[in-house]
């Protein structure tokens, strides 16, 4: 069995049948067992690489399954040649599985509470849209979605937003990742698209992945610099004003005048505007969007349900100008709404029964004790530590005045078991830009675990 002395390794991840099984083809396919040549039996094998016998059977059961090896009734198994195999699929490296890496304290810009969720009230509407007599939920609805929640997003967006459109202008979709393709196509290829830098990096990657040219504008204190865009060769601005990620800035309404005229000024310029957590704003009444200023027909106006409701429900809609319209009927006139249409009527009677309102009043409440409990942790550790970005939101910026890097500074809260993100990571340009910036998500936190995160953040960073 010399031939058979493979070196198994039981720490790796890859199980040890696999191994097994890949070491004997590799022997067969590089001739170092002979065709027709018996190879031991499972038992035999089992005993004397001191593994199971069930671990050689699987082995065998897979090379047997892709014709390495032939089994002979009450002979054993033998080994086929490999010439006659209509493919041979060579040896390859194992792909490098890297450890999730499990963190105590998560400050995740993403999470939301999942504990005030309104369960009870989503169940009992789950019964109530799934009811027998509701037959035509099961099959395929409009193409731009069901019309008894494009009616719904366009009154909500009216009295909470400002926001001015028909329902036939609202696309539903399952999340800004797939409503921005379909955008990006529906839009000249030859468009050049502007981005702000630091940014939300899914949109470069979308520009990237559709061949779009796309150009990092950088931010200042108010926004996007306005007097770079109009500098540049951008036709179609992606823009976050109402609380920029992840910076937290605000769009100044001199610069929103000053964006909404740059679009105005050629004909094939667009506004892209993500509102994507613009229902949570603690010191003052929301801003109105920019598409509610907009006298020109130049904002595609985008946001979705993840920060309101849940990111697992995949709902995100966009509002195309009214010129838009004929051109998005034409290109898209085959498709289908990807969001299922019982999830579209639920969100609709949520939203009609008043219950989406009183939740967003809810967790409004609740994300600003939260943020207040995330200021008092942080006010003992002024000035070295400065806050930004805390008037609206699920997530704060952090200014650190230390010697040590934002790398340093996140790799010591790892250590620790904490989450966090620097803003450097956002920056296409990496430049360096003073005193390392974290970023800090508090929606998914208890109270008591903000404070405590807080409390061992700055211990680890040796702050005191």
């Amino acid at each position: 069995m010399d031939m058979l002395m493979f070196q198994l390794q039981k720490q790796l991840q890859t199980p040890l049948y696999k191994q097994l099984y890949r070491e004997i083809k590799k022997a067969i396919i590089e001739g170092k067992i002979l065709v027709d040549t018996k190879l031991p039996s499972k038992r035999k094998l089992a005993d004397y690489l001191q593994i199971s016998q069930t671990t050689v059977e699987l082995a065998y059961a897979q090379l047997v399954a892709e014709g390495f090896i032939e089994s002979r009734p009450r002979k054993g198994f033998y080994a086929q040649p490999v010439e006659e195999l209509a493919y041979l699929d060579m040896p390859h490296d194992e792909p490098i599985i890297e450890e999730p890496v499990s963190y105590k304290i998560d400050f995740n810009s993403g999470s939301i509470d999942t504990h005030s969720f309104p369960f009870l009230t989503w169940r009992k509407l789950t019964r109530d849209i799934l009811d027998d007599s509701n037959h035509e939920l099961l099959l395929s609805g409009h193409p731009q979605g069901d019309d008894v929640l494009r009616q719904e997003i366009a009154r909500y967006l009216y009295q909470s937003r400002g926001v001015v459109c028909q329902a036939d202008q609202i696309v539903i979709g399952s999340g800004t990742e797939q409503l921005l393709p379909m955008l990006i196509r529906l839009l000249d290829k030859k468009l050049v698209y502007g981005y702000e830098n630091p940014g939300y990096a899914l949109t470069h990657s979308i520009f990237n992945h559709h061949d779009r040219q796309a150009i990092p504008i950088d931010l200042e204190q108010d926004g996007l610099n306005i007097s770079q865009l109009e500098a540049s060769v951008v036709d179609v601005a992606y823009v976050t004003p109402s609380h920029q990620f992840p910076s937290g800035s605000v769009l100044s309404a001199t610069k929103r005048a000053q964006l909404l005229n740059w679009a105005a000024a050629k004909p094939e310029r667009y506004i892209i505007e993500d509102d994507y957590d613009s229902e949570f704003r603690y010191t003052s009444q929301p801003i109105p969007a920019l598409q509610s200023m907009d006298l020109s027909d130049r904002v595609i106006y985008i946001s979705t349900f993840s920060k309101s409701l849940m990111p697992s429900l995949r709902l995100a809609y966009m509002v195309l100008p009214k010129r838009l319209l004929p051109a998005y009927q034409q290109t898209f006139r085959h498709y289908s709404s990807s969001v299922p249409r019982h999830d579209q009527h639920m969100v609709a009677k949520f939203m009609k029964d008043g219950h989406f309102a009183r939740h967003l009043n809810r967790m409004r409440k609740l994300y600003q004790k939260k943020i207040k409990r995330l200021s008092l942790s942080l006010a003992p550790f002024a000035p070295a530590v400065t806050v930004s970005g805390e008037q609206a939101g699920m997530h704060i910026v952090l200014t650190i005045q230390t010697t040590l890097s934002e790398n340093e500074l996140v790799q010591r809260a790892k250590q620790v078991g904490i989450r966090i993100t620097g803003l450097h990571s956002y920056d296409v340009h990496k430049k360096d830009s003073g005193f390392p910036k974290i970023v800090l998500g508090f929606g998914g936190l208890s109270e008591e675990d903000i404070h405590t995160g807080i409390t061992e953040l700055m211990s680890c960073w040796g702050i005191q």
